[in-house]
């Protein structure tokens, strides 16, 4: 069973909630939460910033085509991600924001694709000031999931806090189209994957799509109308739990309706060691990050 929680209860430490939520993080790896203070009124207009974007013509969403970069900011056009090798590209289109360094930062210097300049369509410009907010609201709900989570683990509550100081968080808009009629068993919006990094806030308008591989090994269903947000998390915060915490398969196979997703994959900064604790060796999160996302991206994938 995928939970729902009450975030503003995890706020308060609830005995009864951190239990559920201490469960859930390690026999699914996927819950619902609520009362975040992100609401559906909130959610529905970046999901709108999102779609008048995705509506442009293909032209004109070229000019901040990530194609032309050696990083991930920008539109990603349909089947320019491949999270399965062994299925077909994906059909969505995406465009991707980060987080931007303040002046002075030490990463600044060292060219990391994952702190790479944001790029912005000319065309919408109230486009920047929607999503910029919103990445910064729901970045602040992500930290306070892991604190809670932090605490439900058996740790304090500022455990992480240090690590989550310049994050390598990604606001991705997903535009699904109804699933196209060439499409065949190894076609998808989403092919089955983990996540690569931490913790995905997921924001949906609440049309069916998204599917969660369960513990026997179904595939379960899995909608949230706006407000409600579907958590998961990936490979890092696996690592670096030591399994406590469980990144699961998911996919979003496409169906008759075209569907809008917003999730916000939290990272930490670069240099945080994701190394399950007692490892004789380190996993730098920013390398683990970069991997993934040259292996994914078609335009990354020939990179060294």
């Amino acid at each position: 069973m995928i939970e729902n929680l009450d975030l503003e209860q995890l706020d308060r430490r609830d005995p009864a909630e951190l239990d559920r939520l201490a469960r859930a993080v390690g026999d699914v790896g996927f819950l619902t939460v609520t009362n975040t203070g992100l609401d559906a009124q909130r959610v529905r207009a970046v999901m709108d910033a999102y779609l008048r974007f995705f509506r442009l013509p293909d032209p004109v969403k070229a000019s901040v085509d990530m194609a032309r970069t050696g990083a991930n900011r920008g539109w990603g056009a349909p089947r320019s991600e491949q999270v399965d090798p062994d299925a077909n590209p994906d059909f969505k289109e995406v465009f991707d924001c980060g987080y931007e360094l303040p002046p002075g930062n030490t990463y600044a210097s060292r060219g990391l694709s994952v702190y790479a300049p944001n790029l912005w369509p000319e065309e919408l410009p109230a486009f920047r000031k929607t999503v910029q907010a919103y990445y910064a609201d729901a970045s602040d709900v992500a930290m306070r999931v892991l604190r809670a989570i932090s605490v439900a683990l058996g740790h304090s509550e500022t455990n992480l806090d240090g690590a989550f100081e310049t994050p390598m968080a990604l606001l991705r808009g997903n535009f699904y189209p109804s699933r196209p009629e060439w499409a065949g068993e190894k076609d998808f919006g989403i092919a089955a994957h983990t996540d690569y990094g931490c913790l995905t806030l997921l924001a949906t308008d609440g049309r069916p799509g998204l599917e969660v591989c369960m513990p026997d090994g179904t595939w379960e269903p899995v909608t949230a109308e706006p407000g409600t947000f579907v958590i998961n998390f990936g490979e890092m915060l696996e690592f670096w739990t030591a399994g406590a915490v469980k990144a699961t398969l998911h996919r979003v196979r496409g169906g008759h309706h075209e569907r809008i997703s917003v999730p916000l994959f939290f990272n930490p900064s670069y240099d945080t060691n994701v190394a399950p604790p007692g490892a004789d060796h380190a996993i730098l999160a920013g390398e683990h990050l970069t991997q993934r996302f040259n292996e994914t991206y078609l335009h990354l994938q020939d990179k060294p």
